[in-house]
């Protein structure tokens, strides 16, 4: 399996750390390179924009949201234009369900045949992490 992720801190990096525990080819990506180099160095693909990360994965791509709730409208916008039909986007953070319906719509709008995926919050913090 193969799975794109944004957004390294705490939660976005230790999902990083199980998916490559299992074996899985995981590209990464973050607004400041420090955790991507962190993760490349434990075997993670290094991506250093949002473009470059959709095109180091085979399709159709899965890629999950690890953003901050205030950056997840921003970050969906910046994906759209290099996503394609049955690219899968999952958002697992912990935004208030409601602010979820308006990027889903817009996102409906612009790619009426895509999959879309909405996650939610994932719990894969320090202790999580240390019990993969």
């Amino acid at each position: 399996m193969q799975l794109g992720l944004i957004g390294l801190g705490r939660m976005g990096a230790n999902m990083a750390r199980r998916l490559l525990k299992g074996g899985h080819r995981t590209v990464v990506f973050n607004r400041s390179p420090e955790p991507v180099k962190e993760l490349v160095r434990e075997n993670a693909v290094g991506s250093s924009s949002l473009p470059d990360l959709v095109e180091k994965l085979e399709k159709p791509r899965a890629i999950w949201l690890m953003v901050p709730a205030a950056a997840v409208d921003d970050t969906i916008a910046d994906l759209l234009p290099h996503l394609e039909a049955d690219d899968i986007l999952i958002d697992g953070g912990n935004s208030y369900y409601v602010d979820d319906i308006r990027p889903r719509r817009r996102i409906s709008r612009r790619r009426a045949s895509a999959t879309w995926t909405w996650g939610r919050a994932a719990a894969c913090g320090d202790w999580s992490a240390a019990t993969a």
